[in-house]
């Protein structure tokens, strides 16, 4: 997608440190940190949200958990806990229009919701 900064990251149009990245998802670091371990998995296919998810994304999905589960092990939070958030629309936080998941992690999480 023309435009889109993780697309830009994905297809190595824009440098960035990957902490992960195989043929389905990528993972970074978030710019602006909102626990000590904040992780961005993100899908090489454009995906504006999970608004457009459909049945054939299972895949890909399957690998954002797992990737994302492997990445708190490498970072030390797996056993005591983490956050997983996907942010759906301007009212649910999201501000890049291109699916990703938080990982979040290394302190305790407060309630949601």
């Amino acid at each position: 997608m023309e435009g889109c900064l993780f697309c830009d990251f994905a297809q190595g149009r824009r440098p960035v440190d990957k902490l992960h990245d195989d043929d389905l998802v990528y993972a970074i670091r978030d710019i602006n940190p909102r626990a000590p371990v904040h992780i961005l998995v993100i899908p090489k296919e454009h995906i504006p949200s999970a608004r457009e998810v459909e049945d054939g994304h299972a895949p890909l999905l399957a690998r954002m958990f797992t990737v994302a589960h492997s990445l708190a092990q490498r970072e030390g939070i797996a056993e005591r806990g983490y956050r997983l958030a996907i942010n759906v629309g301007t009212e649910g936080g999201q501000t890049i229009y291109h699916l990703h998941m938080h990982l979040l992690g290394g302190r305790r999480m407060g309630k949601e919701g």
